[in-house]
């Protein structure tokens, strides 16, 4: 699974990485977790022109059809083998895809009766996209909840002795088809769920400062002594 991840990048190379015309500014976050807001690009709905926009979702989906918003307390994750047959996944893969954007993310390793937390990022260090999930959710009240999950996959040869999953991380290449609406069969989208290049990845132990959410700085990614 992948339950914390960062975004230090500021939002001027957001956009560029992403083709963004316009960002509002982002704040570093070095510990972004379930239920907090993330920032993710989707098709921009109200453009005829296949334009791209940078929005803010809560993370953990809440389908439509949910009573309570705390199931999505539940669906931070979403497995690519299953994605295409879930109920809580299966409308939202054919209609509401987007690019969580992060740059690291973090897994921990079962050692013993401990667990080693790891920072894991590209190699050089550039903002990517986790491939993403959205739904649209109205409460009792009619105020609208816009949330998300994130696909996983197997592990990479790098991320195996680490932990047996990983979220999938899309290529640029891939960013058009995955956010295009005319793609809704899933048999169309399965091949880019696949787990990225290890050789494109660096990963390394960090300390426990990270396990605290609350803890927001840059000293969650400093690797351990």
């Amino acid at each position: 699974m992948c339950g914390r991840f960062t975004l230090r990048a500021p939002a001027s190379v957001v956009a560029e990485q992403f083709g963004l015309f316009d960002t509002a500014p982002l704040s570093p976050r070095y510990n972004i977790a379930p239920s907090q807001t993330v920032a993710a690009v989707r098709r921009a709905t109200e453009s005829v022109e296949p334009a791209r926009q940078l929005v803010l979702l809560q993370w953990g989906l809440v389908p439509s059809w949910a009573k309570d918003a705390k199931v999505g307390n539940r669906l931070i994750n979403a497995r690519a083998e299953t994605v295409a047959e879930k109920p809580a996944f299966r409308a939202a893969l054919r209609r509401r895809r987007c690019l969580v954007v992060a740059d690291g993310f973090y897994e921990w390793q079962r050692t013993g009766g401990k667990k080693q937390p790891y920072f894991i990022r590209l190699a050089d260090d550039r903002p990517f996209a986790f491939a993403g999930l959205w739904e649209r959710w109205e409460g009792p009240d009619h105020a609208a909840l816009e949330t998300c999950t994130l696909i996983t996959t197997e592990a990479n040869e790098l991320m195996a002795p680490i932990h047996d999953r990983m979220p999938v991380i899309l290529s640029p290449d891939d960013y058009d088809r995955w956010l295009d609406p005319a793609i809704q069969k899933p048999e169309h989208l399965q091949p880019l769920l696949r787990p990225y290049p290890s050789d494109a990845m660096v990963a390394y132990p960090v300390t426990t400062h990270v396990n605290n959410p609350k803890n927001e700085d840059p000293r969650c990614i400093v690797p351990a002594a």
